[in-house]
């Protein structure tokens, strides 16, 4: 897979993606600085999430749209929504400024209109989520745009992986990456179950990477370890500033943390060695 000239896949570093979400506390100065602090950290993408709450859900309070066991219990899906969405009108300017910071931009649609809207704001890639992977009209008209895709699989079957993976070759999308998730949030490490990464990949032949809930940075440094072609962890500036994904999102010095451990486990990952290496020669 190759995202704006950047390959992706066995051989090649991870591709890190600072996802911003509903970190922006709307507040378009401060998704900004996100975007700068994800540029900063290392990050090689800033990704957006492009719905509006009219566009997932409806304004009702019944017990079918009150969201239940999770850290926004209590709250209607519409209200979670409404304080999440990232306003359409800030894409453009964010994308212009990850453009001068080097970062690729893009973003996860949720419906037909966001697929438009993304593709006419020249994205190098799609985003999607784990809760979409079953919306086949979805799949669809993302892959007929012929861009490359990362799929999140949170919650999926192997049988349904196999089908979406299927609907979106059939479609036209030769360009196909999937993220092992797990939809807690957050995610508890006991949950991760890594090794599935491998496995995804064997199974599918497409590059597979993490996309993670978790605490802190070392399940995604495992994961690179276990041939993660791509991490995708939430990035916000303090988690103090609060909003629906603070609690599991990593500040830019954590952040930045990361993207060194994960490179440094690169370079110790290497290649099958035996023999006495130019530092062990002295000692021999």
């Amino acid at each position: 897979m190759t995202i704006a000239g950047r390959t992706i896949g066995a051989g090649h570093p991870a591709y890190i993606i600072a996802e911003m979400s509903a970190n922006h506390s709307h507040d378009f100065g401060h998704a900004l600085r996100i975007v700068e602090a994800a540029a900063a950290a290392g990050a090689d993408a800033i990704k957006l999430q492009t719905y509006t709450a009219d566009t997932l859900t409806i304004p009702c309070s019944n017990e079918y749209f009150q969201i239940r066991g999770t850290q926004w219990s209590g709250r209607t899906l519409y209200d979670l929504y409404q304080e999440a969405y990232t306003p359409w009108e800030w894409h453009q300017p964010l994308k212009e400024a990850a453009d001068r910071l080097g970062l690729h931009f893009f973003s996860t649609p949720f419906d037909r209109t966001a697929v438009d809207f993304l593709d006419d704001l020249q994205v190098p890639a799609f985003k999607v989520a784990s809760f979409e992977l079953i919306d086949v009209p979805l799949l669809r008209e993302i892959a007929r745009r012929g861009k490359p895709m990362i799929a999140s699989t949170g919650m999926a079957s192997l049988g349904e992986i196999a089908e979406a993976v299927d609907v979106i070759r059939a479609a036209g999308g030769t360009s196909l990456a999937l993220l092992k998730c797990t939809s807690g949030y957050p995610a508890r490490p006991e949950e991760m179950h890594l090794r599935t990464i491998p496995d995804l990949a064997a199974k599918f032949d497409v590059p597979v990477g993490l996309s993670d809930h978790t605490l802190g940075t070392e399940v995604s440094v495992a994961a690179v370890s276990l041939g993660a072609s791509i991490i995708e962890k939430h990035l916000t500036l303090s988690r103090a500033d609060g909003g629906p994904d603070a609690s599991f999102s990593l500040e830019p010095q954590e952040f930045a943390a990361m993207v060194t451990a994960v490179r440094t486990a690169e370079r110790a990952l290497g290649t099958v060695h035996y023999g006495v290496s130019p530092e062990e020669a002295a000692s021999r």
